[in-house]
């Protein structure tokens, strides 16, 4: 099951777990609020899994593809690291299932708070077009991700501030609805 919580202040290794002393848990239900989808799937059967499939012909999930994030396996990967802890947002939903390894996402909350999401082996997380977020690896260095798409795919990350584009203003209607 997925765990997430409010994090630290601490600027210290990225990949550390940052959690507040005492924790503060967040739930499933406050991420769903803040328009972040969680699903646990069959990591060791994705190939073949029906309940992979049924989401894809759902969501119109028509392109995908799988990358590692190791240092042996990425290109430029130091270089990479730093741009996807970097905050910014998306035009289109985020959509990523951890096939192997594990890592965080980082979310902000309706207040601008980083929420930090641990995700691991069997996680799958759709981030909504215009929330600030940003990944980075945990401590053990090493994620296998499969990237879903609607239609063909479009990596382009808007960094803070990118409070202009249509897709930040829905986002911010839907969090004013939600509240």
């Amino acid at each position: 099951m997925v765990q997430a919580w409010y994090m630290d202040e601490s600027r210290e290794d990225q990949r550390a777990p940052h959690r507040q002393q005492p924790n503060r848990a967040v739930s499933l239900e406050q991420l769903r609020r803040l328009g972040v989808v969680y699903r646990r799937l069959d990591a060791d059967n994705y190939e073949t899994d029906p309940c992979l499939k049924e989401i894809r012909r759902a969501e119109n999930y028509s392109w995908m593809d799988i990358v590692t994030i190791h240092k042996d396996k990425l290109p430029n990967y130091e270089e990479k690291i730093k741009t996807f802890y970097e905050e910014h947002l998306h035009l289109d939903d985020e959509i990523r299932y951890i096939l192997d390894g594990s890592g965080y996402f980082d979310v902000r909350d309706k207040d601008d708070k980083w929420i930090r999401i641990s995700m691991e082996k069997g996680d799958m997380i759709t981030l909504p077009a215009g929330i600030y977020h940003r990944f980075t690896l945990d401590e053990n260095n090493y994620v296998k991700a499969m990237r879903l798409f609607v239609g063909e795919p479009v990596w382009t990350a808007y960094n803070r501030p990118a409070d202009d584009f249509p897709a930040r203003k829905q986002y911010m209607k839907f969090l004013a609805d939600e509240a």
